[in-house]
């Protein structure tokens, strides 16, 4: 008997084995462990060294947001979420119960980075799986500042108008944005209604379907998933495109005299021919009983928001050129962002064109218009920083367990769509209208916007959109401030709107106003502006 040979027999018998079994255990380990790790039927992602001890949330200050704890009854640790003051930013931060369930929000985009599945920090998760502890997963730092949502939170509340039905709805539905125009960062981010995301991380199923057929849906995030028709808001954006293509300027004369040869500011005024015909006023002038001189130019139309005057702005520009414009601020085409954004639109189905009475009803706002907050505040942002867009940004960096930074977000330039003569001068007409039009004056007296009333030189565009009837019954409009402060050097914007609660200006022009004093008062110090020229709507003929 040779037993040297038998001898070697056995090792490579062994050697295959060896070899088969590392095959085997690299394929559950590694190739399959995400499915095997996720699948409903197993229990071992329940076992505190599988259930990730998930990276924290902080604010751009360092303020706790969403932490991970060893629990009992969850799956070995669940979410903790530090809300009590800021309510609405769940929808933003999102909610995460277990590997088994879905997720939403920030929980969700970066789950990678929160479950410690990316770079060095995954390297060394996996050997923590390995040894039987638990993967720990990244931080992350929002660019959001507690104090300034939690101002933001305060005055939603606060400043609601009385609905009367007739200028001003009851509405607790709304969405609000404040933004750095210069870097971009998103400060604060409001979504009402809301709903408490540590019910829906302590596996509250009941809770949970209960979010899910509410009407008013709270689990949506409104600010960038929910579209809107904008209202005169969007004068804004035709105004930026008449100037800086140069077919409008703010001296153009508008007159009240049927002559075919000048362009009118009351109407009727017919704009089109055949198929695209459509008649424009008197209605919907909003210069009638107060315009007592003709001609008005077209800066004045804009201050007192006149949608026959901006119809024809419009029309005379084209669609080709209109439609460029607002693809340069992303209408039409996804928004880079930190979340998914849904998409705002200016034209109806897969079409790229406009018949010529579409257009004129887009240019004041109302028509085929629809848009998301975010994607207002992206107009407003190029206006605040002399025609220059960056892009919007809400994670500022991802740190490891030991401290390093993964990542750490730098303002980015998207582009600049207008020049900065026009920003300039449509800052200028965003002036006055909140000294001299919709944005000082309300429907009422005890409507009034107060934004003229800040210490620190707020300027807007006011926005009532005009939504169908339903059922034959009317809705209010929605009600819409596009804004930025202060006027000489606008260091922040808001955009912020409620859902049909009317009047723009008197809805939410409270709300905006104090949320300003507050910040540059309380938070960011800065001087106030000097006061307005008492006597600057009669020598500029904003007010007649």
């Amino acid at each position: 008997m040779n037993v040297s040979n038998n001898i070697r027999k056995l090792a490579q018998l062994f050697v295959v084995f060896f070899i088969a079994l590392s095959a085997v255990l690299v394929y559950w380990q590694v190739v399959v462990a995400q499915q095997v790790t996720s699948n409903i039927h197993n229990n071992r992602h329940c076992l505190s060294d599988s259930a990730p001890v998930r990276g924290r949330i902080f604010d751009r200050n360092g303020v706790l947001l969403a932490e991970s704890k060893p629990s009992n009854a969850a799956c070995g640790y669940q979410r903790y979420y530090y809300l009590k003051n800021y309510p609405s930013l769940a929808g933003l931060i999102g909610y995460y119960i277990s590997p088994l369930y879905g997720s939403s929000g920030i929980e969700h985009q970066y789950d990678d980075y929160l479950s410690g599945r990316l770079g060095v920090t995954g390297l060394n998760n996996y050997i923590n799986q390995t040894l039987h502890r638990p993967p720990i997963g990244d931080d992350i730092y929002l660019t959001i500042d507690v104090r300034v949502q939690a101002s933001l939170e305060k005055y939603f509340d606060q400043t609601a108008p009385p609905p009367d039905g007739i200028n001003i709805f009851p509405s607790d539905r709304g969405s609000a944005i404040v933004s750095n125009p210069h870097t971009g960062e998103i400060l604060a981010m409001l979504s009402r209604p809301t709903f408490d995301p540590n019910r829906v991380a302590s596996g509250d199923l009941q809770y949970f379907s209960s979010l899910e057929k509410d009407p008013e849906q709270p689990l949506l995030e409104r600010p960038i998933q929910s579209t809107y028709i904008p209202g005169s808001t969007y004068k804004t954006m035709t105004l930026l495109a008449g100037l800086d293509s140069g077919s409008a300027h703010l001296t153009d004369p508008f007159y009240n005299d049927h002559d075919p040869n000048h362009q009118q500011a009351i109407g009727p005024v017919t704009i089109g021919s055949g198929e695209q015909s459509e008649v424009f006023g008197p209605t919907g002038n909003n210069l009638e009983p107060y315009t007592v001189h003709f001609p008005v130019n077209l800066r004045y139309g804009y201050t007192h928001s006149d949608n026959i005057i901006f119809a024809q702005v419009g029309a005379k520009m084209g669609a080709t050129t209109w439609l460029d414009y607002n693809n340069r601020f992303y209408v039409g085409r996804q928004i880079p962002f930190d979340l998914p954004v849904k998409v705002s639109t200016v034209t109806s189905g897969n079409s790229n064109s406009l018949k010529l009475n579409q257009l004129a009803e887009n240019s004041f706002g109302q028509g085929i218009v629809s848009v998301t907050p975010l994607q207002m505040t992206m107009i407003d942002n190029g206006v605040a920083n002399n025609g220059q867009l960056m892009r919007p940004t809400l994670v500022q960096k991802i740190v490891d367990p030991n401290g390093a930074t993964v990542f750490s977000a730098s303002p980015q330039q998207l582009g600049t769509p207008v020049s900065e003569s026009a920003a300039s001068q449509l800052r200028n007409a965003m002036y006055g209208v909140v000294q001299c039009g919709s944005g000082r004056f309300g429907p009422t007296a005890a409507l009034a916007p107060e934004l003229d009333t800040s210490p620190w030189a707020i300027i807007a565009k006011t926005g009532t959109g005009q939504v169908p009837q339903v059922n034959g019954k009317t809705i209010g409009a929605e009600a819409w401030l596009l804004t930025q402060a202060p006027y000489q050097n606008p260091q922040l914007t808001i955009v912020a709107m409620r859902e049909n609660a009317g009047e723009g200006g008197s809805a939410v022009g409270p709300m905006v106003t104090r949320t300003y004093n507050d910040i540059f008062s309380k938070i960011m110090k800065i001087p106030t502006s000097p006061p307005a020229d008492p006597n600057y709507c009669a020598t500029s003929g904003l007010l007649q």
